[in-house]
């Protein structure tokens, strides 16, 4: 969700195209539209294209393989993977890595994916559903925001100092600083660390 979209308040004359378009673009703001709906046009070329006949006048070429089950089942699959991203967002890596395993298995199982086109959609639509992250409110995103410019001394004021986060962990408070005369059993309350 783009939290810089602009909100969308109805007017009493608006046209109910205009309102079914921002109600649409709300509600795919929210979830991995185009991830879904990649990786559902990605399983119709496999499922269909072993059963497809192509006629050319009176002939008919018919692909007759031992590829429909197979095909069919990951075409039904991959189908399903990309409703579920539409409307369960919180299985978006496994929808994710399901669709891409399910396309490299569609290229030795239903005619090199169908045809390269089904296995090219559902690594891209894979691709989408395992990089789409849920967007924060705006609030979230502006408090996030630092100041980080430093004062003539080179130092950082003093309110920044507090709020940004360090590199590194600091010592907890329940931990001494070893001494150069204690021996490693005994430093830190008996623990044993490394460094």
């Amino acid at each position: 969700m783009n939290p810089q979209a602009p909100v969308y308040v109805r007017a009493e004359d608006d046209a109910w195209l205009t309102v079914a378009y921002y109600h649409f673009h709300a509600w795919s703001g929210r979830r991995p539209f185009w991830a879904g709906l990649v990786t559902l046009l990605g399983g119709l070329p496999i499922g269909y294209i072993p059963y497809a006949d192509v006629r050319l006048g009176n002939v008919t070429f018919a692909m007759a393989t031992t590829a429909g089950a197979g095909s069919l089942i990951i075409g039904v699959l991959l189908v399903t993977l990309g409703l579920a991203l539409w409307f369960q967002q919180g299985i978006r890596i496994f929808a994710g890595v399901a669709a891409i395993l399910l396309a490299l298995v569609s290229l030795p199982v239903s005619n090199l994916g169908g045809f390269g086109v089904g296995f090219t959609l559902a690594l891209v639509g894979g691709g989408l559903a395992l990089a789409w992250v849920p967007g924060g409110p705006a609030e979230a995103v502006q408090a996030q925001a630092v100041d980080l410019g430093k004062d003539a001394g080179g130092s950082l004021p003093q309110e920044t100092q507090q709020t940004v986060p360090q590199a590194f962990p600091g010592q907890r408070e329940t931990e001494t600083t070893a001494y150069a005369s204690e021996t490693t059993a005994h430093a830190d309350g008996g623990r044993n660390s490394a460094g």
